[in-house]
């Protein structure tokens, strides 16, 4: 354990000089029998995947990572927050390009703090970014790569700088993808849709989002979504770790006629009902770590 202040890695570190650290985060809540995290498993597979997509090395195990992430929450007293894991190249890199060991790795727990706005589900308005999401050919898109976010960074600096919270990419196909760090869903004619893997990161949350629909009879679909398509929804709302449904309330110039919508709301109070331990049916989605 090392205090806050004094995490650092030499500014000269492959991680931070070649933007090579890969990431992944996921929600601790307050339950009856101590904090739990949200699909820390699903998270911990992903870190893996991205290492591997990358084709980068993990030094520690799976088992080893959940142990160390045990004792962060308890070290921070965190009830309610987020676990943030890195792995990175922490040596120096002055030339090289390509190295040959293992990923390092840091584990931040953060408990929940104001600005951090967990769980607050303010309806938000949302454009199209003027920048394209990354291609598959060019930078594998399913790893949860730090370097990856600063197309994500652009499309929220192009839809703050308009007026707006969230901007969506759009594929280089001009396809809707995702936000910056958000999974997208429409509603039309009570079908709950989304874009389909490949050109987006493959999301936790979004994936427990089709899941959970799809058990309490709402029709879900992955297929692409035109722009037109999307402005023409019923309903919007996009989701994330901190958030797990954030609705929409306006789309470039249109206002939606409701935020939330029906499916949205419904979909807003299953998902709180599920990590506030109100719902027996996805209890194995949150590991007791207390």
């Amino acid at each position: 354990m090392i205090p806050w202040q004094s995490a650092n890695v030499h500014i000269m570190s492959h991680g931070f000089s070649r933007g090579s650290a890969i990431f992944d985060v996921f929600g601790i809540y307050p339950g009856p029998k101590g904090p739990a995290a949200f699909r820390m498993d699903k998270h911990i597979e992903r870190l893996f995947k991205s290492a591997e997509l990358l084709g980068m090395e993990m030094f520690y195990t799976k088992e080893q990572i959940i142990d160390a992430v045990v004792k962060s929450v308890k070290a921070n007293n965190i009830k309610r927050g987020t676990i943030k894991i890195f792995a990175y190249y922490g040596e120096e890199s002055v030339v090289s390009l390509v190295l040959d060991s293992k990923l390092d790795l840091a584990i931040c727990g953060i408990p929940e703090t104001d600005d951090m706005r967990l769980d607050q589900a303010t309806p938000i308005e949302i454009c199209f970014a003027k920048w394209r999401k990354i291609h598959p050919a060019t930078i594998p898109v399913e790893a949860k790569a730090c370097s990856n976010y600063l197309n994500g960074m652009l499309a929220r600096k192009d839809a703050v700088n308009r007026g707006f919270n969230v901007g969506i990419l759009l594929t280089t196909d001009g396809y809707v993808a995702e936000g910056s760090i958000e999974s997208i869903f429409m509603v039309k004619d009570n079908v709950l849709k989304t874009p389909p893997l490949g050109n987006i990161l493959s999301s936790v949350t979004r994936i427990s989002m089709l899941e959970a629909a799809s058990d309490i009879g709402i029709k879900t679909l992955e297929e692409q979504i035109s722009p037109e398509e999307l402005m023409g929804a019923d309903e919007i709302f996009v989701c994330r770790t901190g958030v797990k449904v954030l609705p929409v309330r306006k789309i470039e110039e249109r206002v939606m006629d409701v935020a939330p919508g029906p499916v949205t709301s419904e979909l807003s109070q299953l998902m709180s009902d599920i990590y506030h331990f109100r719902n027996d049916r996805f209890s194995h989605w949150l590991q007791v770590i207390g």
